[in-house]
């Protein structure tokens, strides 16, 4: 039975809460014998890896990950060397093997995050070499290469593709699948697409996949070979979109081609992009969003085909996407920027350090608080996000600092009044942030309101908003009067449609079941 990767995620997230269960004893409930690998098999590109990072991250657990091909049976078993043992009162020769690098690599992580209960991530599991392959399937059934065993806590989740996108497949055995959690994943456009709004994907990848959802994810075999597109190719053409955007250079067809390796597909996109950036131009979003449009740009809209109609609701979302994100990153900013000045108080203010300078008490804290992050960055628990909110909030310390050096500041009092001063500058700048994107936000209803009243585009708007990581996170925090009551006339009436229009053909289908 197939699943899409969100519902994949959830079952090993619940597998893994289960796994390491403990019962009063401090013992896993479910004895490390029985807890069984999980084996994904999934057509490339379609985010196997991806989500065995949040995962962990989400667990607050480690996580080791190996791509197995790369591997030889030396390397995963470990190279043999001799040693000297007593049986019967007799001393012989036998041969023993150095630690697997796998494992060694388990206890490394162990060592360096403080972690003692992780997943080890093996990928491409059923492409392993003739000589490793043996060693691999002992790994599955009794969780050890050779003489060293996973340590207890660790999980084991392997991936691999199916047959028919690589010739190197191996078919497991019944023992063996007998002894894992398989799971069938398969792409899914709609899953996939709240995993892109959330890392930002550029906004003609995701108005072009609205309307070419067929295009989302292709394997297509031709006398020439493989023909193919994945979310991984989407998303890596995402992140060079921006930076040629920013640095002036044009994407044409043949830039598109490298990350979309299906020549048609390649080409339509590259069209799409074209016209993407001409609509932006013509547009003019940020004028939108301001509230600064003319009843002619209303009517052009209002008169335009559907797909330019929609490529507009695609560029404002993109935009309010962008301010969404923003807004977030100086909450982020804040909070840390709050938490590190509310530890340095203490400090300053403390009667053992009375005597200590501001400036070795800052930088004693700066230490700690980076200490604190790279230990966590080590067991793979920060985000990016988490980490740039991080080091600007270090930075803004260490700048504070500076000023106070600069400005010749004598005493904790008058130190620690510059930084309440520079604390509150951050806070009203981060609700300037909130009001200008509130506002934006606004702008985006009353502007697609004027041009197609409470039509389709604006279902297809909130549809998307309501998907939207950041933009929802924004909305329930600050709340939008405006969403709320679109979301409950509009999406309400949509849902009731479709329940409607599902016992209707339930009706017609009911003679024929009888």
């Amino acid at each position: 039975m197939q699943t899409d990767i969100k519902r994949a995620k959830e079952e090993i997230k619940h597998t893994v809460c289960a796994y390491l269960s403990k019962d009063e004893y401090g013992r896993y409930r479910i004895a490390p014998v029985h807890q069984r690998p999980i084996l994904l098999l999934g057509a490339p590109g379609i985010g196997k890896t991806a989500i065995m990072e949040q995962i962990a991250r989400e667990c607050g657990i480690a996580l080791v990950s190996y791509s197995i091909t790369h591997h030889t049976r030396q390397s995963a078993i470990g190279l043999p060397m001799i040693t000297k043992k007593q049986y019967g009162g007799k001393e012989y020769s036998v041969t023993e093997y150095t630690m697997s690098e796998i494992i060694a690599a388990v206890y490394d992580k162990m060592k360096e995050s403080g972690l003692t209960e992780g997943l080890l991530f093996l990928d491409e599991i059923n492409c392993v070499s003739e000589t490793l392959a043996p060693a691999m399937l002992q790994f599955l059934q009794n969780k050890c290469f050779g003489t060293h065993r996973l340590p207890e806590g660790w999980l084991i989740v392997t991936a691999g593709n199916p047959p028919e996108y690589n010739k190197s497949v191996r078919t497991f055995d019944v023992v063996t699948l007998d002894r894992l959690k398989k799971m069938e994943v398969s792409a899914d456009f709609s899953v996939w697409k709240e995993y892109a709004y959330r890392q930002g994907l550029h906004g003609a990848i995701l108005s072009y996949l609205k309307i070419k959802k067929q295009h989302f994810y292709v394997m297509e075999t031709t006398v020439d070979g493989k023909r193919f597109v994945t979310p991984r190719g989407w998303e890596d053409l995402s992140e060079i979109l921006y930076l040629y955007e920013e640095m002036g250079i044009a994407a044409d067809e043949a830039v598109m081609a490298q990350y979309l390796q299906h020549d048609r597909i390649a080409k339509d996109f590259a069209n799409y992009y074209d016209l993407y950036q001409k609509y932006r131009s013509d547009y003019r979003i940020e004028l939108l969003l301001s509230g600064n449009y003319s009843a002619q740009t209303v009517e052009k809209l209002r008169l335009a085909p559907f797909d330019e109609r929609l490529s507009i609701v695609g560029l404002l979302l993109s935009r309010l996407g962008e301010r969404f994100l923003e807004a977030y990153r100086e909450d982020l900013f804040v909070t840390r920027l709050h938490a590190l000045l509310t530890e340095l108080k203490e400090r300053l203010f403390c009667q053992d350090t009375k005597d200590i300078s501001f400036d070795i008490l800052t930088e004693e804290c700066l230490q700690k608080a980076e200490s604190a992050f790279q230990r966590k960055k080590q067991a793979g628990l920060s985000e990016k996000e988490e980490e740039n909110a991080h080091l600007r909030t270090l930075s803004a310390l260490e700048s504070f600092l500076t000023e106070a050096k600069k400005d010749a500041l004598r005493g904790h009092e008058a130190f620690f009044s510059l930084l309440q001063t520079r604390f509150s500058a951050a806070v009203s700048k981060r609700q300037t942030q909130i009001d200008e994107t509130k506002a934006a936000l606004e702008s985006a209803f009353s502007f697609l309101d004027a041009c197609f009243g409470e039509g389709q585009e604006l279902v297809v708007f909130l549809t998307e908003l309501s998907m939207h990581f950041y933009g929802m996170r924004f909305i329930s925090e600050n709340g939008c009067e405006t969403y709320h009551h679109y979301n409950h006339e509009l999406l309400l009436e949509d849902k009731q449609k479709n329940i409607l229009q599902e016992i209707e053909t339930l009706k017609n289908d009911l003679p024929q079941l009888l």
